[in-house]
Formats: structure tokens, sequence, C-alpha cells
């Protein structure tokens, strides 16, 4: 085995420990989501100890909708560029598991292969829908989901890649006390994390459920609907990883809207370079001038 292969070996093994000790960390971390390995970049480069690789924002780059349009490999095949693109964890938002517990199978199979740190598995039957869409929202038996997590644990290529339940009980319209009661059996199951999602417009039922569970194993929340609380008060109350699930996808669709009507309604890109970022950032974020060091280093003299 090279040197090369070595070090990414140790480099994945790496980003494994960081994002597990993340998890169990007694501070609570933010991570950001990323749809691509430029947005993923970005992340790092602003700060964040991990990225996360969203379902929706990945299927949303592809033109497609988080309802299972992507197949699973086109999922993973952007989810393995974003964690090529960085060198902090990368905690992959694995839907429903794309199927059942076979497909979960593979699917983390993979995950481990590329070295991504950790992945989020969803009570949902498949193909899923989005979480804030309106309408009913179904949930798999406990027991299928118990399935999906084992299958996933028994996958794993590193035995530091985390797994992390998440109940969609909330989202289904069902009661803290029932997502309790299945947040305890995938606890049990062997799941890493509890990943407990709400759509409400504020945090009521999520500091309910996170006062009941009394720090049982880490606690994950994504706080797209109830944003105005501060993240002091969902610490305090138990929480240890706080994702920005979908914004830098979001913010990119409204930037580009922005310019490109802009762009059509002058007929000019003349007035446009003030509001766009420039050829240099772009090439400074891509690291073009490692390209330059390697060219010396590998190109033979003649």
């Amino acid at each position: 085995m090279n040197i090369n292969t070595n070090s990414q070996i140790e480099r994945s093994m790496d980003k494994c420990q960081r994002f597990r000790a993340l998890l169990n960390s007694t501070q609570a971390e933010m991570i950001l989501e990323a749809h691509n390995g430029m947005s993923a970049k970005i992340v790092e480069q602003a700060g964040f100890p991990a990225v996360w690789a969203s379902g929706l924002s990945i299927s949303s780059s592809l033109g497609l909708r988080d309802c299972n349009e992507a197949s699973w490999s086109q999922i993973l095949d952007i989810a393995e560029f974003i964690n090529d693109s960085v060198d902090v964890p990368v905690l992959f938002d694995g839907d429903s598991g794309f199927g059942n517990f076979n497909n979960v199978r593979h699917v983390v199979k993979k995950l481990s292969q590329y070295g991504i740190a950790g992945i989020s598995l969803e009570d949902k039957v498949y193909p899923k829908m989005n979480s804030f869409i309106k309408g009913a929202h179904s949930l798999v038996s406990i027991e299928e989901f118990e399935g999906k997590i084992k299958a996933a644990q028994d996958a794993k290529q590193n035995s530091d890649f985390s797994v992390i339940a998440r109940t969609e009980t909330l989202i289904a319209g069902l009661s803290v006390d029932e997502a309790l009661r299945r947040a305890e059996r995938y606890h049990l199951a062997g799941a890493d994390a509890i990943f407990i999602h709400s759509k409400k417009s504020d945090a009521t039922e999520i500091l309910e459920f996170a006062k009941l569970w009394e720090k049982r194993c880490p606690l994950v929340v994504a706080p797209t609907t109830y944003a105005d609380i501060p993240p002091e008060t969902l610490y305090q109350a138990g929480i240890n990883v706080y994702i920005c699930a979908n914004h830098l996808m979001r913010a990119s669709l409204k930037a580009m809207q922005l310019a490109a009507n802009k762009i059509y309604k002058a007929r000019s890109i003349g007035h446009i370079n003030s509001d766009i970022a420039t050829l240099s950032e772009v090439f400074n974020l891509l690291d073009y001038s490692e390209l330059k060091d390697a060219e010396q280093a590998y190109t033979p003299i003649i």
C-alpha cells in the first residue's frame, strides 16, 4: 500500500473520530449544510466544525424534488465530492435509507469507503417526502426502523462511523410521548444519537422532548422553522448538535435569481460585477495555486 493510500485512510478515520467527539462534546456544536464541493469549502472556510450533506439541498441542486427523485447513487456521488473537498467531517443525510435494510447496508458501506463520518436515517416510509411539505407523513414501524439501525451499524467499515436515528414522529403530528417511545427503542437498537425533528414555529415540543430525554444519548436538531429561538436555549436543554440544514442552498438560489434578473433586465453584464464573486475569489477558494506547486513537483524538466 502506498503512502498516499495510507494517508487517505488515516484522514478518513480522523474525520470519523472528530465527528464522534463533536457529537459527544459537552459543548454543543453548530454545523452547516453543503450541496456540492464549493459550498462545502465555504462551510469549512467559515469555521464550522462539520458539514451537513443535505438531501434537500443536493436534490435541489440537481433540479429534483426532495422525495427520493434522485437515486441514492446520485446523492452519494455528490456527497463524495463534498467529503473530498474539505478536511472537516461530513454527516450524510440518508433520508429513510433509500429502501429497506439492504439498501441501508449498501449506502453505509459506500459512505464508509468514502470516509464520510456518519449517516442520519429517518423513520419515514420510502419514498419519503420533505418534512415541510403539507400533507400526511407516514412512518415505518418501530421494528422496521430498528432493523435499519442495526444494519447500518453492522455495515459500517469504521468503528467510529456514527449512525444517527432521526424520528419524524412530531412531523407526522404525533405526540412527544410517542416520539420518546420511538427514540428510546432506536437508542436501544444502537443509534449513536437521536435527531428529533419538528416543523412547528416554536421550540416548545423540542424543549419538552429534550427535558424528558434526560441526556440518554446525544440529541440533534435542525431548527429550520423555529429559528428565532436562541441557540443557547437549545444547548441548555440538552441539544448537542444544531444543524443549519439548507441555508447555503437557499442563499445561493436567492443570489442567482437576483443576478439572473439583473442581467436579463439590463441586457448586459457590465453592471453586475460588484454583486458577485470575482474570478480571483473562485480561484483562491479552489486553490489553483496548489496546481502550480504540484506541476513543479511532478512535471519532469526536459
